[in-house]
């Protein structure tokens, strides 16, 4: 597609990874991930602009001599920092963002801590965002703000008579009314977020959330028939204006994954580990650490095969790797530690002199070693209470280049609406089913897993980071939505 004005990406954080030395000097390294290999070549060929936290903590405004080590770190566009001192972060960050927002929008609301300084701070910072923005753009340019951080920007924009064309993607999932009624601050995120031109989930239902919120909360929006269906971008009236509100499953820089994993140091590599293990048969876990990701469930799970299935002793092994986050934050300080007793539970029940049926590593890897596992392991057992999308599922099809993988995929998770056919759906809530969804597994005929790997592979293809990102700037800028695909490969699969 061809995108005309300048394109200014908003997100909580910058694509880069920034660190302060001790005598003062800035480190600074490219940022990974399927955003920033989407959106960089875009950006540079409309001479864009990033917009983000750069990272660490400084109290005085950032110097030009810092400005001049960001910026020379990002090739081919702009980057403006926005800087947060620590009492910024402990209530907007740790605070709305993470112990309001986060646990309200997956569900648990037992975790939620509505204090009113939050959401001051939250206003505060995304006003100071916005102000960013508002210095760093003309008026013909396209803004994308990105994530629940994030929310107010656009509202804070419209405020300052910015009348760019601005859109919002939420990169997790949208609640049910049930849940969202719960926020004491429901109406002004609502507002806010019909300040966008356009919004963009990751789901059908995610959509129907936020429709569903609307009627109830805001009601004077109409809302055409058409909007609750499968389509996959429909619009909202509100008096004279247009909201589009439509789906886009994000994804993974596709062919990145698959290349690398033909690599001969990433085969070598797997072959060593395969060799090491060549009885066994490899469970993969690779979460960060949050209690949204289900790990104890799935540790429970595990701990249930080996009860019910005694023949898989010393031929079955779980490796998982949990990635540090957020250990300030007293739940997810409470979560490690009974991950730590479940594995040694189990490891205690079942293990011996010459088998850990339970392989813990408490690090976030690099790439070349989480792709040699990719590879090394016949099942991936992603099993979230509630996610947006999950890509761990789709790099581990990605590099599953000999089509002999399972995936094992909490229906809960965003991934599930594209690959319900393929993988094998559990609910993490049913230990007993994961647990027999393990056996299922580890006994599916090796044409069963070329089939469903290859078809699940064929998607992540077919629907990666760049038919996400061109998707949703098509539908930004389409001005007649008739012909624009719908969403019959995301409806809702029944739960059986």
């Amino acid at each position: 597609m061809e995108i005309k004005s300048r394109i200014v990406i908003v997100s909580n954080r910058l694509p880069l990874i920034l660190k302060k030395s001790e005598d003062g000097t800035i480190e600074v390294g490219k940022g990974a991930g399927g955003l920033v290999t989407a959106m960089a070549p875009v950006l540079k060929n409309r001479n864009g602009t990033w917009i983000g936290w750069p990272g660490f903590v400084q109290k005085e405004d950032i110097d030009d001599n810092m400005l001049q080590v960001i910026q020379s770190s990002a090739s081919g566009y702009n980057v403006k920092p926005v800087m947060l001192n620590s009492d910024e972060l402990k209530n907007y960050y740790e605070g709305f963002s993470n112990s309001i927002l986060w646990p309200l929008f997956h569900d648990f609301t037992d975790k939620c801590i509505f204090l009113p300084e939050y959401w001051k701070s939250y206003q505060a910072i995304n006003k100071k965002f916005a102000l960013v923005v508002c210095r760093n753009t003309d008026d013909q340019d396209f803004i994308w703000v990105h994530d629940y951080q994030l929310i107010l920007v656009g509202a804070q924009l419209r405020k300052m008579y910015k009348r760019n064309s601005i859109g919002f993607f939420l990169h997790i999932p949208f609640p049910p009314i049930d849940t969202f009624a719960r926020c004491p601050w429901r109406f002004e995120l609502l507002s806010a977020m019909l300040e966008y031109d356009i919004l963009g989930f990751h789901t059908i239902q995610d959509k129907r959330n936020f429709i569903g919120c609307i009627k109830k909360i805001i009601q004077d929006v109409q809302i055409d028939k058409k909007a609750e269906s499968n389509e996959r971008v429909s619009e909202l009236r509100l008096g004279n204006r247009k909201v589009r509100i439509g789906v886009f499953p994000i994804s993974i820089d596709y062919n990145e994954f698959f290349l690398k994993a033909w690599d001969s140091k990433i085969y070598k590599r797997a072959k060593e580990m395969r060799s090491n293990a060549s009885d066994t048969k490899i469970l993969l876990g690779v979460d960060r650490l949050d209690y949204t990701k289900g790990i104890p469930e799935k540790l429970k799970a595990f701990q249930r095969f080996l009860t019910l299935f005694p023949k898989f002793h010393k031929k079955a092994h779980f490796i998982q790797i949990v990635a540090p986050s957020r250990r300030e934050i007293t739940a997810y300080a409470d979560l490690k530690l009974k991950i730590e007793q479940l594995v040694g539970e189990i490891n205690g029940i079942f293990g011996t002199n010459d088998w850990l049926p339970v392989q813990y590593m408490f690090r976030t890897l690099d790439r070349d070693e989480l792709i040699s596992l990719y590879r090394t392991c016949e099942i991936a057992f992603i099993a979230p209470l509630k996610d947006g999308m999950n890509l761990i599922a789709k790099e581990y099809c990605a590099c599953n280049i000999d089509e002999k993988g399972v995936l094992i995929l909490s229906e809960f998770a965003g991934a599930a609406q594209q690959f319900y056919q393929d993988a094998i759906l559990v609910n993490p809530h049913d230990t007993e089913g994961m647990a027999k969804a393990i056996y299922r597994a580890f006994n599916m005929p090796l044409e069963e897993k070329n089939q469903r790997m290859r078809n699940l592979r064929e998607n992540v293809k077919t629907k990666d980071v760049f038919w996400w990102l061109n998707s949703f700037l098509t539908a930004a800028i389409e001005k007649d939505l008739s012909n624009f695909p719908q969403a019959d490969e995301y409806f809702p699969f029944k739960m059986v």
